[in-house]
């Protein structure tokens, strides 16, 4: 049975490898819930971790996940584990065109000092 959650990447975790060749990489989702969002963390195993390779912190994100449980010594654990996640585009993190113009926005430093607008200053 698997679930689908939609929310915005908090955290991308590093691709960890383990001894036997097994490899997961964890990833953190806010979710807006009411008055208090949470943080959901979902792990992606194997070749699904590859899954996670071009997204960043702040996008918005679907995620179609498992819920897999398991006892360890009279305790029991919950994992939910992503298979699929499809990116939403999103206006903060814009991929630049090869024939765009440089702006202050995308970090190049042909920007123009008339790119910035006074009315943005919090002062």
């Amino acid at each position: 049975m698997s679930y689908e959650l939609t929310g915005t990447i908090k955290v991308i975790g590093e691709l960890q490898t383990f001894g036997s060749g097994f490899t997961k990489k964890e990833i953190v989702v806010t979710v807006p819930d009411g008055n208090y969002p949470q943080d959901i963390s979902l792990e992606f195993l194997k070749e699904k971790a590859e899954l996670l390779g071009a997204l960043q912190v702040g996008q918005s994100v679907t995620v179609t996940f498992d819920v897999r449980g398991r006892e360890y010594n009279g305790r029991y654990f919950n994992n939910l584990v992503g298979w699929k996640i499809d990116a939403e585009a999103t206006d903060n993190a814009p991929a630049p065109s090869a024939n765009a113009a440089p702006t202050r926005e995308t970090g190049d430093p042909g920007w123009q000092q008339e790119d910035i607008n006074d009315d943005d200053i919090p002062f």
